[in-house]
């Protein structure tokens, strides 16, 4: 079965603002400088806003001086934590290290990633954001990371903008939060029917719960791509009708919340957007003539029955609808330092290979099969259904790392915060794994903060699963490219892939 987003809860987190010090440095002590940078992608020419917090003990100074691997950096003269940074002109993607040096003590620093891409090539550049989330603000994200996708009735100019759509390469398709459930959705989109006339329905199932909702037509515009006239799912809340069918509801994962469509709070996004290695969220396995676990309904008079439909009615993989650019898609984020960040602004470019922006460069491909996954050995035990996956947002494995305690149970406290650890990474088009190496930080200490994007979070995975997810943190200081199964793609190694 093809793999959805790994979306675990926080539970009751009491998230704190973190309190700074300052001072004019008679006698204090700087211990560390943090470093923000936004935006964090740019232009050849193009200009970010950096600042350093700079933390210490006593009576220390919060004087920097600045400097940058590449481009220029001035300071604001009235507050010189501030610098402005002007990006080089570049033929190609650039990472760029913005510094920030203690004026007290030269030994101490902090550092930011901008990404620099070549002017004039940003009809395939999708920004997305990882912050606290949608509003209401009723609670805080982390590790999520959003786009913002428009949406038209087919062949109309009846469209709306949705803000804080996840972006999941976990899954595939379009899912919107319908404004029963409190989601922005505010625009009536006309419902697929099947072959019978009957409305169509679907229940997606994740790790902590499942979705429902009708199977519904959109255009769908994100940076100067369209997908026209494809198949989105709305989700809706239980009381909406039709009501789930418990041929859905029985497919709830053991600990699973049920139905996610509840609330915004429930679901974490307004919606999200699958640009996963898949054409279609199920494929083959649900057209007729195959057996399958219920996932489409047919709902007359709103009694819903369990059906197999073909793969052209099935909520769709809106990357493989460009006209070009839609043979995969390229995550890249700047690097988020040990504690985490306030915010990361990156970038989701489509195509791989088909502009100069997402060339796979020194990237190596890791093959996946028909499922989705790889191997990852981590500890001398091998995980043959391995994933990376932007839509979880931590790294989620079997070990016998300390938990947390409640309500932080479902993370790792390590004993020694970082834990710097490693694994191997091995495709089906390997002969050998590669070594990838990460940390983790004790969850509780990093909840117990206002940043919202870390990339030393991780929690437990039941073994039985065989898998380690490689979540969001994984995409911070990388380029993350997934390849498309049936689409050519460079790599020498047919999609569906992963590559970094």
């Amino acid at each position: 079965m093809r793999k959805a987003a790994l979306l675990f809860a926080l539970g009751n987190v009491l998230w704190m603002a973190a309190c700074g010090s300052s001072g004019g440095g008679g006698g204090g002590t700087v211990t560390s400088i943090n470093v923000s940078c936004s935006p964090s992608t740019v232009t050849s020419g193009g200009t970010s806003q950096c600042s350093a917090t700079v933390s210490g003990t006593g009576n220390f100074s919060t004087a920097v001086r600045w400097s940058a691997s590449a481009g220029t950096i001035a300071v604001e003269p009235e507050n010189p934590s501030v610098g402005f940074f002007t990006a080089p002109m570049t033929d190609a993607t650039l990472l760029v290290t913005i510094t920030a040096t203690s004026g007290q003590n030269t030994n101490v620093s902090g550092t930011a990633t901008i990404t620099v891409n070549p002017a004039g090539m940003g009809s395939n550049v999708q920004p997305i954001t990882v912050d606290q989330g949608p509003e209401p603000q009723t609670f805080l994200a982390t590790n999520q990371a959003f786009t913002t996708v428009t949406i038209c009735v087919p062949g109309t100019n009846t469209c709306q903008n949705i803000d804080h759509v996840q972006v999941d390469t976990g899954s595939q398709g379009l899912r919107l939060l319908s404004s029963a459930s409190g989601g922005e959705l505010g625009i009536a989109l006309p419902q697929e029917n099947d072959s019978s006339g009957n409305p169509l329905d679907e229940c997606l199932v994740f790790a902590d719960g499942y979705v429902w909702g009708m199977v519904a037509t959109a255009d769908i515009g994100m940076a100067g791509e369209t997908a026209s006239s494809i198949p989105v799912q709305v989700i809706i809340p239980p009381s909406s009708s039709p009501a789930v069918p418990t041929a859905c509801s029985n497919r709830n994962p053991p600990g699973g919340t049920g139905n996610e469509g509840g609330s915004v709070m429930m679901l974490g996004a307004n919606g999200i957007l699958g640009v996963g290695l898949f054409q279609q969220d199920c494929g083959l396995a649900c057209t007729p003539g195959f057996q399958t676990q219920p996932m489409y309904f047919a709902c007359p008079s709103g009694s819903c029955t369990a059906i197999n439909i073909p793969v052209t009615q099935q909520v769709t993989n809106p990357v493989i609808m460009f006209a070009t650019d839609n043979n995969g898609v390229l995550i890249q984020f700047p690097a988020v330092p040990d504690g985490g960040s306030l915010t990361v602004a990156g970038s989701l470019i489509f195509g791989i290979g088909t502009e100069s922006n997402n060339s796979l460069g020194s990237a190596t491909v890791y093959g996946a099969n028909d499922s989705g996954n790889f191997t990852t050995i981590f500890n001398g035990t091998t995980y043959p259904n391995s994933f990376i996956d932007s839509g979880s947002n931590g790294y989620f494995f079997p070990s016998n790392i300390p938990t947390c305690a409640n309500p932080n149970q479902h993370w790792y406290c390590p004993s020694t915060s970082p834990d710097n650890l490693s694994a191997q990474n091995q495709g089906t088009n390997m002969s050998s794994p590669i070594t990838v190496n990460f940390s983790l930080e004790d969850a509780s200490t990093l909840f117990n903060s206002s940043n919202t994007a870390f990339s030393t979070l991780g929690g437990p995975l039941p073994a039985n699963l065989d898998a380690f997810d490689w979540g969001l943190p994984f995409f911070y200081g990388r380029n993350v490219f997934t390849a498309i199964q049936g689409q050519n793609a460079p790599g020498g190694t047919p999609p569906p892939y992963f590559a970094y």
